[in-house]
Parts: structure tokens; C-alpha cells; sequence
């Protein structure tokens, strides 16, 4: 891997993340994914979480690197379908677009006794059952990674009870594996949409939260993270603004990291950076939105104490961050002092000049 074969920009904020390369931590949830996939006994998934918390990423990047994360490969056939992005107004329509993408793997499609059974018409339910079977037959477990999976709950007249409660024996009986996203728990649909099927008690959940402190730290290190060679595209404080606006949110990090790198490419300054930051941010979900008011604190008690520590530097002096924030805190503290009627603004200079150097 050349650092030419990346973009400049590593950060992607247009939705899900297609590069392998590019993508950063979970690493508990794929080890779950695939504990789940390699056992005894196969346990389908429900992956659950905010809109932007990256499901569908998460889903996508096991789908590019499972082979790489099991001991025998031969014993699984994993696919990725987003249900938004096909035809799936029928049942027969839901089972051909998996057979699709099942039949897109050489391994199947050069095996008969695994592609036969999937090249049938019509592929309606019982025909697809009887396809899992002969999988089962073979040795061969199907795990399909669906995406958008809700699509489906609406139009209860084609999937109705009857469906899910197929693809519950499919699972039950190890012939079929589901790692199912979806922005709520499936139960939590079976009760909006009066479904009655056991489907909807997957035998694990996974809620998928914002990162952790360390999977944040990597994500700001691209594409340097996964790549020894490569130097990370932002430098030291450019990741402190980046993480000081997107906080450990995934979603927000890449935008605000993308953000940093345009701004420097251009020669735009920070405030250029948080004005289209806040501007982009206010078209995300809610749940994103409401975020704002941390970063607003994180600004009151972070962002102002180190830039006004940071006056004394203008005659010369290098004081780091954390001396910078009791400096500048200290400063907010007499100014709030001298508000209350406590000292004056004498007392306030007199300070500045005795302990920072200023004459």
C-alpha cells in the first residue's frame, strides 16, 4: 500500500465507509460477530444504535474481512445487503437478492451443489429453505449481514408472521445465520408493528455505542493507524480540534477531521473550521444535535481558559496546554471576582504581570 493509493482526505462523512483501510475500532463487536459466527452453535445478531453510529459501517467491514478473522473460510459464505438499495417489495424478491449475492462468490457458483439449489423458479420460500438445507448438507453456513433490515416491517401483507417464522427455524436449526442492523432492538419493532413471530428475540444484541477514548485516538492517527508507513493527515493540534468538536462520536469526528484537512488544504483558519462544523452538524439527527450543548461546555471549560493562558506567548514565553488551562481558568476566576465587586481590575493586572512575566 502506497500513501498514494489513499486520499489525502482520509475522513469519510458521506456515509458508510467502503475502505477497509479507512476504517477504526470495534474491535469488541467484531469479536463478538464472529465468536457468534465460529461456535457450536451459530447465534444470529441484532446490531442496534443512533442514526451515524455507524452500523452500517460496522456490518460492511466484517463483510470485507471476515475471511481474515476465521480460522476455516471454507465453512462460511458471508454477504452484505443493504434491503434499502434492492427491490424487496415481494418475499420472492428478498430471497433472489440474497441468491444474488450468495452466487457472486466463485466458491458457490462453481459448486452446483450450492448454486443449483439457489438458481431455481420460482425462489419462494419453501424453494430457499430447501437451498439453506442443502447448504447445511455441504457444510456451509450463509451469514447475511442485512442492512436497513425495517424496510421490511411495513409491508406486513408480504412479510408477514408466516416469514420471519421461516427464517426462525432456518436459524434454530443452524442452516442460517442473521446480523441484523437496525436503529432500535427488534422487539422493539414486533410491538410497534404487532408481530407476534420469536423471531424477534435474536439471541444476542449488540448496541452500538460512541467510541472508546483509544478507538478515538486511532481514528484521528489516519491513515496512519493501519499503515506504519503512511503519516497521519492530521498533525497534533489539528486532532485536538478535531476531537474537541466531534467529541467521541464517530460520525462527527469524520466530519470535523474532514473539515480540518479542507480548511488546511485551502488555507482556512479554526473559526472557518467550527462555523461549517456547527453548520453541517445541525442538518444531522436530533440525537446528534443535541450534542451541541457538550461542546459548548468543553468550550467554557476547556477551549477559553487555554487561549487566554495562552496571552503570554505573544511576549515570548512556551507554556503547554495544561498549564495554559489553569492559567486561563484562573484569569475567568478573577474576572468573575472582579464582577462580584471582590477585587478590582488593578488587582486583576497586578496578577497577570507578577506571575507571567509581563511588564
Amino acid at each position: 500500500m502506497t500513501q498514494s493509493s489513499l486520499p489525502p482526505n482520509p475522513f469519510v462523512a458521506a456515509g458508510m465507509i467502503e475502505d477497509s483501510r479507512l476504517f477504526v475500532g470495534r474491535g469488541d463487536e467484531l469479536h463478538a460477530m464472529v465468536s457468534r459466527m465460529t461456535g457450536a452453535q451459530p447465534t444470529s445478531i441484532n446490531i442496534y444504535g443512533d442514526k451515524r453510529i455507524g452500523k452500517s459501517s460496522l456490518l460492511y467491514h466484517f463483510f470485507l474481512t471476515w475471511e481474515q478473522r476465521v480460522q476455516d473460510p471454507s465453512r462460511y459464505v458471508v454477504i452484505y445487503l443493504s434491503l434499502q438499495n434492492v427491490q424487496c417489495q415481494r418475499e420472492t424478491q428478498f430471497y433472489q437478492a440474497i441468491a444474488k449475492e450468495l452466487l457472486n462468490f466463485p466458491t458457490v457458483a462453481n459448486n452446483q451443489a450450492l448454486s443449483d439449489f439457489l438458481q431455481v423458479t420460482p425462489l419462494d420460500r419453501l424453494a430457499f429453505s430447501e437451498a439453506m438445507r442443502q447448504w447445511k448438507r455441504q457444510g456451509v453456513l450463509p451469514v447475511l449481514c442485512l442492512d436497513d433490515f425495517k424496510t421490511l416491517f411495513e409491508n406486513k401483507n408480504e412479510f408477514n408472521n408466516g416469514f420471519y417464522d421461516n427464517l426462525r427455524s432456518l436459524m434454530d436449526s443452524n442452516t442460517l445465520m442473521l446480523i441484523i442492523a437496525s436503529q432500535k432492538k427488534l422487539d422493539f419493532y414486533s410491538k410497534k408493528y404487532k408481530f407476534t413471530s420469536s423471531f424477534f428475540n435474536l439471541g444476542h444484541v449488540i448496541k452500538l455505542v460512541e467510541l472508546k477514548e483509544d478507538e478515538v485516538k486511532d481514528l484521528l492517527l489516519l491513515p496512519a493507524k493501519n499503515n506504519n508507513n503512511l503519516q497521519p493527515a492530521l498533525s497534533m493540534d489539528e486532532q485536538r480540534l478535531t476531537q474537541q468538536l466531534g467529541l467521541n462520536h464517530p460520525f462527527l469526528l469524520q466530519i470535523a477531521g474532514g473539515l480540518v484537512c479542507e480548511a488546511r488544504q485551502h488555507g482556512h483558519d479554526k473559526e472557518w473550521v467550527k462555523k461549517r462544523f456547527q453548520s453541517e452538524s445541525n442538518r444531522l439527527p436530533s440525537n446528534l444535535n443535541s450534542r451541541s450543548w457538550q461542546r459548548q461546555v468543553h468550550w467554557l471549560i476547556w477551549d477559553l481558559p487555554v487561549n487566554l493562558g495562552k496571552f503570554p506567548k505573544f511576549i515570548g514565553n512556551s507554556i503547554d496546554d495544561v498549564s495554559n488551562w489553569i492559567i486561563g481558568l484562573v484569569i475567568i476566576l478573577m474576572v468573575i471576582l472582579v464582577i462580584a465587586g471582590v477585587l478590582n481590575w488593578n488587582e486583576v493586572w497586578d496578577f497577570i504581570r507578577d506571575n507571567l512575566g509581563i511588564k
